[in-house]
């Protein structure tokens, strides 16, 4: 199909934005996962419906509409949770079937254990992404590996970089080599970043939690930039956006730009020209990104970590199992979901 961008104002307008949001639902039900209003436009961008200097535009065309309801409000992922907290939903079951569904969490408890992945494990891997797409794309792979993943824009919250160095740091005195993963934008601040993950962390390592928990040090932390990395964008035929813009707004190939003349800039433009590659460019072609994924999470567990976890599950399944029938629970319980003996 041919997307048709929104033109013209007031009614005309609208009418417009009403038939963009009609052709955006209709792709949308083959892209088979929530992006972001930026990863709509490399999505269309891959279909060959827009270019690359149309990507703002869509983005606000996308916006435009979820704000008129021609589109749905949650048709995009958001960039980061703004949901409330304390809402309270009123339960439907009746008391004996609210009662009975506890009862048969008994006879398949397994499904809501989690096992000590990690023991007899050499490594602990978590994963920092740059953008929300990624996380979305990364995350069933993650999954798989029992691997935390979080976006962490930017420089990333004070907070989140004390939680997972908290996890690290559990890991450690378990004797775990820990592993932080890190996939991000390719630009001169995204490449900087990824070096700088470190002495962020380091920031941080004097820090006490409530319960008295003290901060982590990462000296041993081993960190890798996986991607986006100029090879692979080559490679995979990825995007490339011909500016050095900043989420800010302000261009860093712009001589007046403060950061202009930093070494890290020249060297960068010197290398590979004015122009950037953001991480958002991996979901249209998905394959490459879930091998990238994989390959830099292997490259620690090995190929067969996935089988080990396997039958990590499964001899907890049996443990369960063996526990019910020396028991005798699942006949209790069956006998009491069935109201036998009830007055």
């Amino acid at each position: 199909m041919t997307l048709t961008l929104p033109s013209g104002r007031g009614a005309n307008r609208d009418r417009s934005l009403m038939k963009f949001a009609e052709d955006l639902m209709q792709i949308g039900r083959g892209v088979g996962m929530k992006i972001s209003s930026r990863g709509w436009a490399y999505q269309l961008e891959g279909f060959r419906e827009i270019n690359k200097d149309q990507f703002d535009s869509v983005e606000g065309y996308i916006n435009d509409c979820r704000e008129r309801g021609y589109l749905p409000i949650d048709f995009t992922a958001e960039e980061e949770s703004r949901g409330f907290s304390g809402v309270e939903i009123p339960d439907t079951d009746t008391p004996g079937e609210f009662i009975n569904s506890y009862l048969f969490t008994a006879l398949v408890a397994e499904r809501y254990y989690t096992p000590d992945w990690w023991e007899d494990e050499e490594y602990y891997i978590q994963m920092v992404v740059e953008k929300i797409d990624i996380k979305t794309l990364f995350e069933p792979v993650c999954h798989k590996y029992h691997i935390p993943i979080a976006t962490a824009k930017g420089w990333s919250s004070m907070l989140q970089r004390a939680t997972y160095a908290r996890r690290f740091q559990e890991a450690q005195e378990k004797r775990l080599i820990p592993v932080l993963l890190y996939c991000g934008d390719h630009d001169p601040d995204g490449l900087r970043i990824s070096e700088f993950l470190r002495s962020n962390l380091d920031d941080l390592k004097g820090i006490r939690w409530i319960d008295g928990t003290t901060g982590y040090d990462p000296v041993t932390l081993i960190i890798e930039r996986f991607g986006l990395n100029f090879d692979f964008i080559e490679a995979n035929n990825l995007t490339w956006i011909d500016n050095l813009i900043t989420g800010s707004g302000k261009n860093l190939a712009d001589p007046a730009h403060k950061n202009h003349h930093q070494s890290y800039v020249q060297e960068y433009i010197t290398k590979y020209g004015v122009r950037k590659c953001e991480a958002n460019a991996l979901i249209v072609n998905r394959d490459a990104a879930e091998t990238l994924c994989r390959g830099a999470i292997e490259k620690y567990l090995g190929v067969d970590a996935i089988e080990r976890f396997k039958k990590k599950r499964e001899e907890t399944n049996a443990k369960f199992a063996e526990y019910r029938e020396k028991t005798g629970i699942a006949a209790v319980v069956r006998k009491a979901m069935s109201g036998e003996g009830a007055p």
